[in-house]
């Protein structure tokens, strides 16, 4: 079982930064995961990390603006988010799967921190 918690979202202005924070407890998964959903969006997978070799993968859309990052020590998953747009703004989960990253949904997600960009 792995319990997720995030925290550090906000309301921020176009440009600026913020970072999300992902507490886990319980098992160590190999596969993490940020997701993000806009009202009337599709949910859009953002970021990937396979904790065991720290590979990354990022969307499009957020390529050269976020980076994740891992605190092994603390057990806690960060969202880095630099130059943020309002097309940004977005319930932002993280989310897990212990050994393989799930090709449907994951096995255990929290419950979301907002992010809210303005103009």
């Amino acid at each position: 079982q792995v319990q997720l918690q995030e925290s550090g979202g906000g309301s921020v202005q176009s440009g600026g930064s913020l970072r999300l924070s992902c507490a886990i407890s319980g098992s160590k998964p190999n596969c993490m995961r940020w997701f993000r959903q806009a009202p009337g969006k599709e949910r859009e997978q953002i970021v990937r990390i396979i904790t065991g070799n720290g590979v990354t993968s990022y969307a499009t859309s957020v390529k050269g603006r976020f980076t994740v990052s891992e605190d092994n020590a603390r057990n806690t998953l960060f969202l880095h988010m630099n130059n943020l747009k309002p097309e940004d703004t977005a319930m932002y989960y993280c989310a897990a799967d212990l050994i393989y990253c799930s090709s449907s949904r994951p096995a255990y997600e929290g419950q979301g921190t907002q992010v809210t960009v303005s103009s």
